[in-house]
C-alpha cells in the first residue's frame, strides 16, 4: 500500500526462476535513501520521523514483511527502482 500511497505508478512482476519464484515491485515514489535500506527492516524505524498521522504507519510493515518471508526460506530485498522510487525484491522458493 506505500507503493500507492507516495507514489503514482506501481509495477509488478513475478518470474519463476529454477527452483524459486522472484517478485518484483518498482514504484516512482521517493523511495528510500540508500543508507536507511537496512534501517528500515528494523522494528519501528521510519525513514519520516515526525510520527505525523498523515504519513501513517508505525515502522513494523517491512519488518513484517522481512520476517514472514525468511521464515518461509525466501530473501528480502530492497534498491532503488528503475521507475525512480523504491524497488522490493522477494525470492521464495517452490
Amino acid at each position: 500500500s506505500n507503493c500507492l500511497k507516495f507514489g503514482k505508478k506501481v509495477e509488478i512482476n513475478c518470474f519463476k526462476k529454477k527452483e524459486k519464484i522472484e517478485i518484483v515491485i518498482d514504484d516512482d515514489g521517493p523511495g528510500i535513501p540508500k543508507k536507511e535500506l537496512k534501517k528500515v527492516l528494523e522494528p519501528f524505524y521510519r525513514v519520516e520521523s515526525s510520527r505525523n498521522r498523515n504519513t501513517g504507519g508505525v515502522g513494523l510493515g517491512m519488518t513484517i514483511a522481512n520476517d514472514i518471508i525468511q521464515n518461509h526460506g525466501g530473501d528480502f530485498f530492497l534498491g532503488k527502482s528503475p521507475i525512480g522510487g523504491l524497488r522490493v525484491k522477494i525470492n521464495l522458493p517452490l
